[in-house]
């Protein structure tokens, strides 16, 4: 049994593949576009490829029967095509909300046994805090009542290699919503960093405009729909689930958790 992982130097991608060792897989192969500082460990097969790059997959998925995917918009249904043809028996696809889904409907349109994941927002992306953590101890944002549960990419990527280590038919065609343990407003989800960390950390309601002028330069474009994106959840709150424990046996990390993890960003 070979297991295929897309951007496997990627931030997901490469948590997959270590959450596939951590099962004891043996048949690793992992698509990189530099095989030679992608530094993945031993056990791991590089193959040199991108999603990007048609004629580069061919190869890449010879005698592959599972694929972890991290689609690329623009050749979606070239690289499902390519899969089929290969004889993939599996494909556990990340996804999302509406921002995805042209891409979760090619997935589901390829006739290819598939898992999709649509996370929420990655704990990770907290870490755009940190500046304002480290310089007053406040985070200053326009939605303090927003509420999510945010999840961590190494419980996206636990729940992922799970599923492509066993797969069981339950699971086909479905479309999982993974969040975090608990859904917090944003004001708590700062409290908590504070508590993970070990220091108080306070949370300022600001103007969207300041916090555009404030995200802009991390962000560029994309700052407008985090915003929205932001402001949807407080008409229309995110809620939490359980589904990171029931499909790998382990609850996903809560904030705190994962502050105290990474305390040295907020330091």
């Amino acid at each position: 049994m070979t297991i295929l992982v897309t951007g496997a130097t990627g931030n997901i991608g490469r948590r997959v593949v270590d959450a596939l060792l951590d099962l004891g897989v043996k048949d690793i192969r992992a698509l990189t576009k530099n095989p030679e500082r992608a530094q993945l460990p031993p056990a791991v097969q590089p193959v040199t490829g991108y999603l990007g790059d048609r004629d580069s997959l061919p190869a890449a998925l010879e005698g592959v029967e599972r694929i972890y995917l991290a689609p690329l918009p623009a050749t979606l249904e070239a690289t499902l095509d390519l899969a089929s043809r290969a004889g993939v028996s599996y494909v556990v696809a990340l996804s999302g909300g509406a921002h995805w889904q042209p891409q979760a409907d090619g997935v589901a349109a390829s006739g290819l046994p598939h898992t999709q994941l649509g996370p929420g927002e990655f704990l990770e992306n907290f870490s755009m805090w940190a500046p304002q953590i480290r310089a007053t101890g406040t985070v200053r944002e326009p939605y303090p009542s927003a509420v999510e549960a945010p999840i961590s990419m190494d419980d996206i990527a636990r729940v992922a290699a799970a599923l492509l280590a066993d797969p069981d038919p339950d699971h086909l065609g479905r479309m999982y919503e993974l969040t975090g343990p608990v859904a917090l407003t944003r004001a708590q989800i700062a409290e908590q960093i504070g508590v993970g960390i070990g220091a108080d950390v306070r949370f300022e309601q600001c103007s969207r405009a300041e916090a555009e002028a404030a995200l802009g330069p991390q962000m560029g474009d994309e700052v407008g729909w985090y915003l929205d994106l932001m402001a949807s959840a407080v008409d229309e709150p995110q809620h939490a689930n359980q589904l990171v424990e029931d499909l790998t046996g382990t609850p996903a990390m809560t904030v705190a958790q994962w502050a105290q993890r990474n305390a040295d960003v907020f330091r």
